[in-house]
């Protein structure tokens, strides 16, 4: 470990590990129809449409994930925000949430003005049950904000049963777990509301956005006035009847971040092949776990073994490095090619941050 320089004659990878697949050609169809109509926003109707394609989106996504009710949103991040709002977190609440996430989820409650109560996580990348009962104990907090931090699934009937014991009520961060179950039962239907992403490294690809799950009528209610419906509220048709919003429409502030029928456009085909996708990212999954699973050198993370879980991307750790070791190892890889995002590392890069750089919340050392 002392030379990261890799030998000359070793291969050089020279492709590109995040560069996503390309738009289907029927999503980018329709996307031109939506443009050449104009009617690009989601209350945006022709005479005679009775749905628009975020409207369409949002009844075929709930289908897809067994919901009673879908909220088409911006991004996954502005889904977060709006469930929080939703389920009644309020200024100064204390939310517990996963020590290893990335930013925006503290950052969504940081900005519904509560505070974060990190909980740790196992060596198997899931949050930390143990730990987690104590932080309940000791803050006294109703809400956990559960990230299914780059796909790995705790046991959530485990889990289920001690927020049960607590009376704490979850939301359940998506991003990385979209078309994954565990137990039979979809992630994101484990907690009173579920939030996913549809940014360009998610396993569909709009740029940014975002949709908002549940079962609750009027959580959704509020959802969809915050998420800056008017009162157009009744052109959402994955959602409650109008009689649920007459004491949500007046006291529910409107904090726009709609999805636009163009990303609802680009979506909608991408949903039909989701569960194909979903397949074959797995199946590269394993290849690349046998390889490394062949070496005593690469720590690898578990799944319980009634999770079904989706990859799009791949951890491991390497216990025995110090600092500076990992360094060397990760610059002899990108010298290969291979770009390695390391959480351990101090400061922060790109998308990589650990929680101790968040520093608009309370120092808490994990």
């Amino acid at each position: 470990m002392n030379n990261p320089t890799p030998d000359k004659d070793l291969a050089v990878f020279e492709g590109n590990f995040t560069q996503q697949e390309p738009i289907p050609e029927s999503a980018i169809q329709k996307a031109v129809e939506v443009m050449r109509g104009g009617r690009l926003h989601r209350y945006n109707l022709a005479e005679n449409e009775i749905l628009s394609e975020t409207s369409a989106l949002e009844v075929e996504y709930a289908q897809y994930q067994n919901a009673d009710y879908c909220l088409a949103l911006a991004s996954g991040g502005y889904a977060i925000q709006t469930a929080l709002r939703a389920v009644g977190v309020g200024m100064d609440e204390k939310v517990l949430t996963n020590g290893f996430t990335l930013s925006p989820v503290p950052g969504a409650i940081a900005a519904v003005g509560a505070k974060p109560v990190l909980v740790e996580c196992t060596d198997d990348l899931v949050i930390d049950l143990s730990h987690l009962e104590k932080q309940i104990i000791a803050s006294n907090s109703k809400f956990l904000l559960l990230s299914h931090m780059r796909g790995h699934l705790a046991d959530m009937d485990s889990l289920d049963h001690l927020l049960k014991e607590h009376n704490v009520l979850m939301i359940e961060d998506c991003a990385h777990t979209m078309g994954a179950s565990f137990n039979g039962v979809k992630s994101g239907n484990h907690g009173a509301v579920g939030c996913f992403s549809t940014q360009t490294y998610k396993h569909m690809n709009s740029g940014e956005g975002g949709f908002l799950t549940t079962n609750d009528a009027e959580i959704m209610a509020r959802a969809v006035i915050l998420s800056g419906s008017y009162m157009l509220y009744e052109r959402h048709a994955a959602a409650p009847p109008a009689e649920v919003f007459k004491t949500i429409k007046l006291k529910t502030p409107n904090c726009s971040g709609r999805m636009d029928n163009l990303r609802a456009a680009i979506l909608r085909p991408q949903l039909e092949s989701l569960d194909d996708n979903c397949d074959r990212w797995n199946q590269r999954f394993v290849t690349i776990k046998n390889i490394l699973q062949s070496s005593n050198v690469f720590k690898l993370p578990a799944s319980h073994k009634d999770a079904d879980e989706v990859f799009s991307s791949f951890q491991f750790s390497i216990n025995a490095l110090s600092e500076a070791q990992h360094k060397l190892f990760m610059e002899g890889c990108m010298q290969r090619g291979v770009e390695l995002k390391w959480f351990g590392a101090e400061d922060p890069k790109a998308y990589t941050s650990r929680y101790d750089s968040w520093h608009y919340i309370e120092p808490q050392p994990l």
